[in-house]
């Protein structure tokens, strides 16, 4: 059977990456779809890519409705996907008020994540991957302990629901009285790897006996336009490239059980709380 997969934010950095990735291990009758909500930019990396196994597709992964259409076209038209590479992500820029920031980043990488889990989970094949790529950040053990509760999530309405709330505080300058971090990109990667965790605990029985993982990925740091303006020094950062190889050997390798459910950074297991 031909392997589908799709990658999200694919027009550059380690979107772009993981989606070449890809293409080079693909069988002839693969198929990648390489997506992100710029048209142009989307035809310009696959162009990049020129390999026939690439498709593009147009998707602002804000947009749930749009979501759900294309896994419904997906699952239409293929039966299904097999990885899922939920790449998308806002940028930062540093000294910018972050409640001008928080609402388009939170849009972006937190809805964004929970709308492609709700999408694509249901159309994930056996023994597939659905990967979502957050950061070491994204654990309770970076917050006071009195706002690890928030994220005892049981449901995806249930991460969205906390999320909007803290996005609300940033906005009415409230946050740091309740004890969240001044750096916003820290509460949104922790809700980012919540929402898999909520998943995984509604999954894993069936998930378990098909050998199918459902996992946030820690890359580690990437050079790329994103990163390098919040690191003096990148000299220990990896090329998007190379930060891929990771991502796709877990996405496309021998499953481990240990890893389901769970932040994952080279080859082992974060640890939650």
């Amino acid at each position: 059977m031909s392997r589908i997969s799709v990658v999200t934010g694919a027009n550059q950095g380690l979107g772009f990456a993981l989606a070449e990735g890809l293409a080079r291990r693909a069988t002839s009758s693969d198929v990648v779809y390489l997506t992100g909500r710029d048209a142009g930019r989307v035809a310009e990396a696959a162009a990049r890519i020129d390999h026939k196994t690439i498709r593009t597709h147009v998707l602002d992964v804000r947009d749930g409705n749009a979501v759900t259409a294309f896994a419904d076209e997906l699952r239409e038209r293929h039966g299904g996907v097999d990885v899922v590479l939920s790449n998308a992500a806002a940028r930062l820029t540093p000294g910018a008020p972050s409640s001008d920031q928080v609402g388009p980043f939170v849009d972006t990488n937190n809805l964004g994540t929970t709308h492609m889990l709700r999408a694509f989970g249901p159309v994930l094949r056996p023994g597939g991957a659905l990967l979502v790529v957050a950061s070491s950040f994204g654990t309770v053990r970076q917050l006071p302990r009195h706002l690890h509760e928030r994220f005892a999530a049981k449901s995806l309405d249930d991460v969205d629901a906390t999320m909007l709330a803290w996005r609300d505080a940033v906005l009415d300058g409230t946050a740091a009285g309740q004890g969240w971090p001044d750096w916003i990109n820290i509460p949104s990667k922790i809700g980012q790897v919540a929402a898999v965790r909520a998943v995984a605990a509604e999954r894993r029985e069936a998930d378990s006996a098909t050998g199918t993982l459902v996992a946030a990925v820690c890359p580690g740091l990437v050079d790329t336009d994103a990163s390098r303006p919040w690191f003096a020094d990148m000299s220990g950062a990896a090329s998007p490239a190379e930060a891929a190889e990771p991502l796709l050997d877990l996405a496309l390798g021998t499953r481990r059980p240990e890893f389901y459910g769970e932040l994952v950074q080279f080859g082992r297991v974060l640890r939650w709380s």
